[in-house]
């Protein structure tokens, strides 16, 4: 039989049994839970509602952050635009040196550069530059003729003077020192006649020395590109009709006292058809030509207009030809010795010897010979050692009296 404790004790132990079973929280007493009010609720959820539309607007933002980054980046590494036209080839004025003419040069927008020339009247605005480039032709390019100095014609392409004012004369021409001292011009003629000849003396003779083609030679573009190539400056060696022509017949197309001017104009074309790059003509025979100034005043009068020298190898005593540059104002030259009358070495250097007296005396002297191997082996020689004597040998361009360069 239980005692009235142990029954209340095992009624404890069945209640707390229950209690094990339930939820936990649960059979709690009614003043123990604790719910929000409608307003928190409320106010909860728009504050869940506005951390998850940050988070959302936080990562697009990223994302367009991430696409867009490569486009800025691109953009930075762009070339930057090309530089406008340099006011330096803009507009500007130029004065060519030798006619005054004004050169105008604009940059196009595809970088050309065009040239404009005007006469040279000039209102006063803008800047001006004088051209002081020294005369002569590059000597990489100095085998390749100035498209603007050259004219077509039914010969070919014939040299003329440029619509800035530029000669041929002027722009062929070996430059120099300019100083003046003791000077020597020594022209070898007659190349293109032998080939293996104007070989040798264009490998031979120093490019100081003046070479003058034939016009009735063979290959002539072909040496005058190596004797270019060199450094020497060149002529064009026209035949003129001699005393005794035609026991004496200097070649086809011989410019003769008997025919018209015209025909005489066009055989003179002929032969400055054959090349180009050269600084003037010079005779071949001609002692009767030479001394007939009707003859020779429309030749004389074309070759100037042309912008070339004219040079008078000195074989005729009756030759016009000075007196008619002088009148007509054409750039001319006169042979002061004939070097090779005699066709040994030794010969040739005696007359080289008096060369330099009359340099000395005169201050300058011009000698011409033809492309014999004895010629050419005494002025290789004798060319070698006249530095030594402070002699300059200059082109025959230099020592030509010039109207427009007194």
């Amino acid at each position: 039989m239980l005692r009235a404790g142990t029954i209340s004790r095992l009624g404890r132990i069945r209640t707390l049994g229950t209690d094990l079973h339930a939820p936990l929280g649960q059979n709690r007493g009614p003043g123990r839970q604790r719910r929000l009010p409608p307003f928190g609720r409320i106010l909860g959820g728009f504050c869940l509602i506005a951390i998850a539309g940050f988070s959302l607007y936080s990562a697009l933002l990223r994302d367009d952050l991430k696409k867009t980054q490569p486009i800025e980046t691109a953009k930075k590494e762009e070339p930057a635009p090309a530089v406008e036209e340099k006011p330096a080839a803009t507009g500007l004025t130029q004065v060519d040196p030798q006619s005054g003419a004004n050169t105008t040069r604009i940059v196009t927008g595809d970088g050309s550069v065009v040239t404009m020339f005007s006469p040279n009247n000039r209102d006063g605005n803008g800047p001006v530059l004088i051209n002081a480039n020294q005369i002569g032709q590059d000597p990489r390019m100095a085998a390749t003729p100035n498209d603007s100095l050259l004219e077509d014609s039914p010969f070919g392409k014939l040299p003329i003077t440029g619509p800035s004012g530029l000669r041929p004369m002027d722009q062929y021409a070996r430059p120099w020192s300019g100083a003046r001292g003791t000077r020597v011009a020594i022209v070898v003629s007659g190349l293109g006649l032998s080939q293996t000849g104007t070989q040798r003396a264009i490998e031979k003779l120093p490019e100081e020395i003046t070479l003058a083609f034939a016009a009735s030679g063979n290959s002539l573009q072909r040496w005058m590109q190596d004797a270019r190539r060199g450094g020497h400056e060149i002529l064009i060696q026209v035949p003129f009709e001699p005393f005794d022509y035609p026991g004496n017949n200097p070649g086809p197309d011989t410019l003769l006292t008997s025919l018209s001017a015209t025909k005489n104009i066009d055989n003179l074309h002929k032969a400055m058809g054959e090349i180009t790059n050269y600084t003037g003509v010079m005779n071949y025979l001609g002692g009767r030509f030479l001394s007939n100034t009707s003859a020779m005043e429309p030749v004389l009068r074309d070759i100037g207009k042309r912008g070339l020298l004219f040079l008078d190898d000195g074989s005729s005593a009756q030759s016009k030809s000075g007196m008619l540059a002088k009148t007509l104002e054409v750039p001319h030259a006169f042979a002061d010795v004939q070097l090779d009358g005699e066709l040994q070495q030794d010969a040739v250097m005696k007359k080289l010897d008096e060369l330099e007296r009359i340099a000395r005396r005169n201050g300058s002297a011009i000698g011409v010979a033809s492309a014999f191997d004895e010629s050419v082996d005494a002025i290789s020689k004798w060319s070698e050692e006249a530095a030594m004597r402070g002699i300059e040998i200059v082109a025959v361009s230099a020592l030509a009296d010039d109207p427009k360069h007194p």
